[in-house]
């Protein structure tokens, strides 16, 4: 495989709308207290990785995980790793929403649907899968091949994410799964995108930085009194 740049994705500890069993959507919900010591766990982990560049989400859950993870970082507001729009689905309880007709298309049909007052799944991979592409791209040429990048966002923009680099239509991305405070790792070559972990939430992070290249040696011209091969007229005496 190439030398390529790494992207860390990493979802948002858990928040009080997730404990609650609610949508939290694109709504200013903060994380909970185990949530917070997520953040703080995985910041361990990510402790010591030479970070090119850290964007997130503009929610506060995101820019909270990443408080406590990376507090020396400065993530850069990144909207298109914003969570889907749900519109009017926001906020209310996932058992409710489980007896909405379009619920069925969520899961199954996912590419077709179409959230009332609010965002297509569609569009929201879309713009999710463009947006880590453009600066996977950007990093690459600031910082090197070697470059390791972090983008802090939600579970379904991470899954979408996923479902486009393992090649496979919208409409299975629920069969993967991103918990919170987890982190999956893609690297994006010319040819096609390697997922290299998919919801970690406790492996050793320190070997995804790659080697550094090594430089080719240039051949030692020989000295002027070096014998010339075959050693010379008196070699064969």
């Amino acid at each position: 495989m190439v030398s390529v740049a790494t992207l860390l994705l990493l979802r948002h500890g858990r928040t009080t709308a997730n404990a609650d069993g609610g949508l939290a959507g694109r709504q200013p919900v903060e994380l909970d207290d185990t949530g917070r010591a997520q953040a703080g766990a995985v910041g361990e982990r990510l402790r010591g990785l030479p970070l090119a560049a850290v964007l997130t989400s503009p929610l506060i859950r995101c820019r909270q995980t990443l408080e406590l993870a990376l507090p020396q970082a400065e993530p850069v507001v990144e909207e298109g790793l914003i969570e889907c729009g749900y519109g009017s689905w926001e906020g209310q309880p996932l058992k409710k929403l489980a007896k909405e007709p379009l619920w069925p298309v969520v899961q199954q049909h996912p590419s077709a649907a179409v959230f009332p007052d609010g965002e297509s799944m569609a569009a929201m991979s879309a713009r999710a899968v463009a947006a880590v592409r453009a600066w996977d791209a950007r990093i690459t040429a600031e910082h090197g091949p070697e470059a390791v990048w972090l983008a802090c966002s939600h579970g379904d923009v991470i899954k979408a994410i996923v479902a486009d680099a393992l090649g496979v239509h919208l409409d299975l991305f629920q069969r993967i799964v991103a918990d919170p405070a987890s982190v999956t790792v893609i690297r994006y070559t010319p040819m096609r995108p390697f997922l290299v972990r998919l919801n970690d939430t406790g492996g050793d992070l320190a070997g995804l930085v790659p080697p550094p290249r090594k430089r080719r040696r240039r051949a030692a011209r020989p000295a002027d009194s070096d014998a010339a091969v075959g050693g010379g007229a008196g070699a064969a005496r």
